[in-house]
């Protein structure tokens, strides 16, 4: 249980946002992430539960830009993402309220509408790579700015920017050097092929997705940016989580390229070194082998 004085400034928030007062008769910790203090906020006298996110007001950017991604995508129309209420900090805390959804697994249906949501959101036409703002992976910094060339894109501002944030952790010299060979040689994998500029959630692991109980899709806790829609299907296989409904379902809607199987590892190394940057461990291990898998498919 939160003390209702702490949040009190939530619940201002919330009612300059609503323009409805809103008092807090109960706070709970809930699941909801390892970064933020994820919170279920009832309203006194009736009033609306809503699902809060909090952290120090250093965080105040990373709700800030999370706000923006969730309504990039509810913009596009094409999967349901929670309503952003209010967003807010003072000198001591941050804030992000979003409306609470009661949320399940993703199903076998949930993951095909999912799939074949998905594609069309891919298909929707963007004007460039990149996006109009930088934001986060996780807690790292996501830059990004806008660009023509999706490949030079994805290896200075994904490859290069994790490489050089693993060189400030002081991983493995080897494992760097062998990440610079790949990013000089990796447009061996576009030959021949072409992204299209999708708008894509950017972070889509089995976490960031659920669903409502008439199997109605829901994503969060988005990275944002415009890119090769094969760098979001590709992280739905990183971690596992989404049933293989999904994946049938999306490739019905617009099959893959045949070069697939190869970029998928190489979008996923961006996440894996970011974790190798983050968490250090096995992922350090993971990343070295495969950027050494891939570099054997250059060869």
């Amino acid at each position: 249980m939160i003390d209702t004085e702490a949040v009190a400034p939530i619940a201002q928030s919330i009612a300059r946002s609503t323009g409805r007062a809103y008092a807090i008769a109960r706070a709970e910790s809930v699941g909801g992430g390892c970064i933020h203090t994820a919170l279920a906020l009832e309203g006194a006298r009736d009033g609306p539960r809503y699902f809060a996110k909090m952290n120090d007001a250093e965080h105040a950017a990373m709700f800030e830009a999370e706000a923006d991604g969730l309504e990039a995508l509810r913009k596009a129309g094409c999967v349901r993402t929670p309503e952003v209420i209010a967003r807010g900090n003072d000198e001591d805390r941050a804030w992000i309220v979003l409306e609470w959804l009661d949320l399940g697994p993703l199903d076998a249906r949930a993951a095909a509408r999912l799939g074949a949501a998905l594609a069309a959101q891919h298909r929707a036409p963007q004007e460039h790579f990149g996006w109009a703002r930088d934001n986060f992976i996780g807690s790292s910094p996501q830059a990004n700015g806008r660009s023509d060339d999706w490949l030079d894109f994805w290896r200075t501002m994904r490859l290069h920017a994790q490489l050089r944030l693993a060189a400030k952790k002081r991983l493995p010299t080897r494992m760097l050097d062998r990440g610079e060979r790949l990013a000089a040689d990796c447009g061996a994998f576009f030959r021949g092929y072409e992204a299209a500029r999708s708008l894509l959630h950017g972070d889509l692991w089995g976490g960031n997705a659920a669903a409502l109980g008439d199997a109605t899709p829901v994503v969060f806790d988005p990275a944002v940016y415009v890119g090769d829609r094969e760098a979001d299907v590709a992280m739905t296989e990183l971690f596992g989580g989404f049933p293989r409904d999904f994946a049938s379902a999306y490739r019905d809607a617009w099959p893959l390229h045949d070069g697939y199987r190869v970029r998928r590892d190489l979008y996923n190394l961006y996440h894996v070194l970011n974790h190798a940057n983050l968490f250090a461990g096995g992922y350090v291990d993971q990343a070295a082998r495969s950027i050494e898998r891939l570099l054997s498919e250059i060869a």
